[in-house]
């Protein structure tokens, strides 16, 4: 089955002009990202060329897919537009709500008792609004969505940060909060500031145990957590067509972790064979009408530095293994220097845990070389020293490699496969006596290692690598271990050495599947009724923010003034807190919980201005609220990196915070802050952050004179007596002022809709 085939075929047979009508306008050779982005303008054909970097632009997403933990608010606040259906293709994908405890089928068994509300809830609101529900277990969302929906040229939005896995099959992917979503489902226009430009030039080939993920754990090295900020990454080169579609996958997926707005490569052989051999070949014969469209222009690609913001250069013939970590993705060290850097810098040296697949990493070839990692240790009689998951990317995957007999190789040095979800990525992990909180290692092939992310455990020293890379070490138990150098002796007492990798792009016999998960929704959904009990701790029916009174903002209280590394997994945690996604007020307890107060050092302990004493952020937000005071947040750089989770945006905006002031933003957060009606500010002088002081009073002035490009006054009223002025900038335009003065962008999609 190919879903929205007619509308690929339609999107095909538009492009050509599009691109044509944007090349007269640009004069100049396009790269493959100008080309999407120019063919999906809103408005048509541009007047203009656009400034990157500069110009908010109105586009037409081909498709938006949501996660369930996402999708419970962003269907929640749909069903307020005022919408009979949704106006594009759109998907909801359950795998997020499933706790990684026990193995695969008792695990999601017990996430169907336990989520059943939820999952009712979502399916019926799928079911309403003609939306595609793919039920528990049918996989992970963005290898469901490469499988599935990925198209080369195509647009799409997705309610999580790493929707950018679909670049891996030639779309502009991105990740977005829900209030977004509800824009494309209602056929509003999708905003977007024009990305600057950034070419990767891969030449070589990959080759032994370096593998696609060690691209982009290079490339995290090179740009950081925020080098990819307003930038959309393209691949190109030879080195990039000798790569799989699900390399290309893998390369994309983890753009995220430099804050890229989205990763893409061309349309080429490796995605022709992906999309045959996933049922998909009519869409490949439609993309090889039009190849020439599908990828930049060769003047692109011979001059890379006149046509791209900043260009890089990776050799894939000498790129080592990477692994990177600990607690950020973009510590990078290749595995040569490894051992030393974990002796240097004290990590713990034995490996407690490996852990396989997730989004990033769950392909047919990603769990084929690690399977012929995990066979030597039988054939070699070495005995496996560390735990080892398996977390198959999606139910096509699953049953394949189990047909193969690749899930039997795993099982025999005592892996555990786990659920087709997130699971352990993403804090779904039940793991044993990780409250205890000890100082300890594990590797995983996912994508990020912030602090407590896995596990909950601050202590837990958290390394990104390959699958086959996992594997090795996970057999050695030592993350001082190099697979390329060293040599490991066996249970009689003989070194032995590991054989590189070895993996099958795609299975010889073909994918197979009993049932994929898919449930399709009613033809005509107006008789399908939604219900949620007003008594439900999981979900619970919104109401609109209030409008902007028209006044300064004043008195607002200093709720917290965050030190270093403030990520949404710091503002509003996952793991246990999944549970509240659908509940506003509920999930608001967690909010900031995971921030260091720069006053104290602390984690959720911040001064009370009202009481005098020390008390939870939650608590001290809401003893604001309910005397009717507003207050500010005040971060560092970056603020909001990670997850596209809008919750961390609407918990501050529900327990009365007005403003968010920072050194730097990351994309999808500072997005999301405005969609809510948020002031998102940044310091003009980034030393004024110093100037701020713990029970402070901050007036935000200006406000009737907001305007795009112009700053706003800030006054600091110190417990002393004394006060301080400074600069604060925003990036807001016309559209977005509005709504702030509305109260949120919601709210005006419902009033035109009324």
């Amino acid at each position: 089955m190919i879903f929205d085939f007619k509308m690929i075929q339609k999107a095909y047979q538009a492009f050509p002009g599009r691109i044509e009508a944007a090349r007269k306008i640009l004069q100049k050779p396009m790269t493959l990202t100008e080309k999407i982005l120019y063919g999906h303008l809103f408005n048509g054909a541009p007047e203009l060329p656009y400034e990157r970097g500069t110009d908010y632009v109105d586009f037409s997403p081909d498709r938006v897919a949501m996660q369930d933990a996402t999708a419970q608010m962003a269907l929640l606040q749909f069903m307020q537009a005022g919408k009979a259906k949704a106006a594009v293709p759109s998907t909801v994908h359950c795998d997020h709500l499933i706790q990684a405890k026990s193995g695969a089928i008792e695990d999601l068994k017990r996430a169907m008792t336990t989520n059943q509300e939820v999952y009712d809830f979502l399916g019926s609101v799928s079911n309403k609004y003609g939306i595609g529900f793919w039920k528990p277990g049918a996989g992970i969302i963005h290898q469901v969505v490469l499988e599935n929906y990925a198209f080369p040229g195509g647009m799409m939005i997705g309610t999580d940060s790493h929707t950018v896995n679909a670049g891996g099959l030639g779309m502009v992917a991105i990740g977005v909060g829900g209030a977004d979503a509800v824009d494309v489902m209602a056929g509003m226009p999708w905003e977007l500031k024009f990305p600057k430009l950034v070419g990767v030039k891969l030449t070589g080939k990959l080759s032994g145990w370096t593998s696609a993920k060690d691209v982009i754990l290079k490339v995290a090295g090179i740009l950081t957590v925020k080098g990819g900020t307003g930038k959309i990454v393209e691949y190109f080169g030879d080195g990039a067509a000798s790569i799989s579609c699900t390399g290309k996958g893998t390369i994309c997926n983890m753009g995220a972790e430099i804050g890229a707005t989205t990763s893409l490569f061309g349309y080429d052989e490796k995605m022709k064979a992906y999309l045959t051999g996933t049922g998909r070949a009519d869409v490949a014969a439609e993309a090889d009408q039009i190849a020439e469209h599908l990828t930049g222009d060769p003047e692109v690609y011979a001059n890379p530095e006149k046509y791209f913001d900043e260009v890089i250069e990776i050799d894939l013939s000498t790129l080592e293994p990477h692994i990177n970590g600990p607690f950020s993705p973009d510590r990078a060290w290749p595995i040569s220097q490894f051992a030393k850097a974990v002796e240097d810098n004290g990590y713990p040296e034995k490996l407690e845990v490996g852990l396989i697949g997730s989004c990033t990493n769950s392909s047919y070839e990603d769990i084929t070389r690690a399977a012929s990692v995990a066979r030597q240790a039988g054939e070699k009689d070495l005995k496996v020293a560390a735990e080892y998951t398996i977390t198959p990317g999606s139910e096509l995957v699953r049953y394949t490699i189990e047909r193969d007999g690749l899930i039997l190789i795993f099982e025999e040095i005592g892996g555990v496969v786990l659920a087709n979800a997130c699971g352990p990525c993403i804090g779904q992990w039940a793991r044993k006596d990780a409250d205890k909180q000890e100082k300890n290692s594990i590797i995983t092939s996912f994508n990020r290692n912030f602090a407590k992310r896995a596990d909950g455990n601050p202590n837990t020293h958290s390394f990104v690598a390959s699958p086959e890379i996992v594997t090795a070490m996970a057999i050695a138990g030592d993350m001082c271990f190099n697979p390329l150098t060293d040599t490991l002796v066996n249970e009689k007492g003989v070194e032995v050495k590991l054989d590189e990798p070895q993996g099958l792009e795609l299975p010889e016999k073909g994918f197979e599947v009993e049932d994929n998960g898919y449930q399709a929704p009613a033809e005509d959904g107006k008789d399908v009724n939604i219900t949620v009990d007003p008594l439900s701790k999981r979900l619970q029916l919104l109401s609109p923010f209030s409008p902007w009174n028209g006044e300064d903002l004043t008195d607002l209280r200093l709720l917290i003034k965050a030190k270093g590394k403030c990520t949404t997994d710091h503002i509003s945690m996952a793991g246990p807190w999944l549970r509240f996604r659908g509940h506003l007020d509920n999930i608001s307890d967690n909010m900031l919980i995971g921030a260091v107060n720069a006053a104290n050092e602390q984690t959720n302990s911040v001064l009370n201005q009202l009481s005098g004493n020390y008390e939870p952020v939650p608590a001290t937000a809401r003893a604001y609220k309910e005397k009717s005071i507003g207050s500010i947040v005040i971060g560092d750089e970056n603020y909001g990196e990670g997850s596209s989770r809008e919750h961390a945006a609407m918990e501050p905006r529900h327990l009365g915070v007005r403003v968010v002031l920072v050194k730097s933003f990351a994309r999808i957060h500072e997005t999301n802050l405005k969609k809510q009606g948020m002031l998102g500010l940044t310091f003009q002088n980034k030393e004024d952050y110093d100037l701020v002081r713990e029970g402070d009073l901050v007036d935000v002035l200006g406000l009737k004179e907001l305007a795009p490009g112009k700053a706003l006054e800030i006054k600091l009223h110190h417990s002393d007596g004394s006060t301080d002025h400074f600069k604060a900038m925003h990036t807001l335009n016309n559209n977005q002022i509005e709504w702030f003065r509305a109260g949120s962008a919601l709210n005006l999609i419902r009033q035109k809709n009324q």
